[in-house]
């Protein structure tokens, strides 16, 4: 009769395994006899065959379900006799898997002829919000597979995106039989500073007010990322209101900008001269102001 042990093929004494034992019984396995270190050898190349079709039963739990009830059937019984199980020309599977699994899509072996592109090779790198609105040319070290710091410049255009990936051609790792190489993915990172916020493409930043200026309204100059704006400031504006100035945030990619978005903080000096003290202790006895009452 015909029967192959599967377990036996992939290095396993017992099918009380877990799928998980199988997969990586089958790695060591089909790495140690595979064509491409094994060339010109045609035993090899079969046992590679029959590791291919373990796999392929036992791999999934109805495979290895009605595998197991042949396999408790013959396995450890003695004075048994087994025919070869054999394989059509050039069939990856045996008469054996054929018998009692049926015909299925055969499986590929890679040939040692076929191109293969290299794997991609990722990085990340750290922009300030100015340097990414106006764009800059940026150094750039990776270390390759060999241990060795290899720098790149490339020109980050202006207003690129926070999480925008960057794509070096052909600077990934090495192909394999003449493939070509893989990429360089940069993905750029935009940091936020003590001045400004990247909120999607508005820019968050602090408007400090003195007491006088919030209470009375006025006009004040505020510095942007790329210029100065003139604002007026409303009377009574409270600390933490925002005021938004539409156009003048971050760029958006299309040609357009977000908004920059001021976020008034209203700022009690700390060392007064004489004068300021008393028009402060005039300004306590005249007005009947009283925040505690809201």
């Amino acid at each position: 009769m015909i029967f192959k042990d599967y377990y036996k093929i992939l290095g396993l004494e017992t099918n009380k395994v877990t799928l998980e034992t199988i997969k990586l019984a089958y790695r060591k396995q089909a790495k140690k006899y595979h064509p491409d270190v094994n060339i010109g050898n045609q035993k090899n190349e079969e046992i590679f065959k029959d590791i291919n079709e373990a796999y392929k039963v036992l791999s999934t739990p109805s495979g290895k379900r009605k595998y197991d009830r042949m396999w408790n059937h013959h396995v450890g019984r003695k004075n048994t006799t087994y025919q070869e199980s054999k394989r059509t020309k050039n069939s990856i599977f045996s008469e054996f898997f054929l018998m009692f699994f049926g015909q299925v899509e055969e499986m590929q072996i890679p040939k040692k002829s076929e191109a293969c592109k290299g794997e991609n090779v990722q990085t990340e790198v750290n922009i300030s919000i100015e340097d990414a609105f106006r764009g800059k040319e940026q150094s750039i070290a990776v270390r390759t597979i060999d241990g060795d710091l290899k720098t790149f410049k490339v020109d980050l255009p202006p207003g690129i995106q926070n999480n925008e990936k960057i794509r070096l051609v052909g600077q990934g790792k090495p192909g394999k039989n003449g493939g070509k190489n893989g990429d360089l993915l940069i993905k750029i990172k935009i940091d936020n500073d003590s001045k400004f916020k990247l909120e999607g493409y508005n820019l968050r930043t602090n408007l400090y007010l003195t007491p006088w200026e919030a209470a009375l309204s006025t006009k004040v100059t505020v510095t942007g990322i790329n210029e100065d704006v003139s604002v007026y400031i409303p009377q009574g504006i409270q600390s933490g209101e925002t005021i938004k100035i539409e156009g003048k945030g971050y760029r958006d990619g299309k040609g357009g900008r977000g908004d920059l978005i001021l976020e008034t903080k209203i700022m009690i000096p700390k060392h007064l001269n004489d004068r300021e003290k008393k028009l402060f202790n005039e300004l306590n006895h005249v007005s009947k102001f009283n925040p505690r009452a809201y």
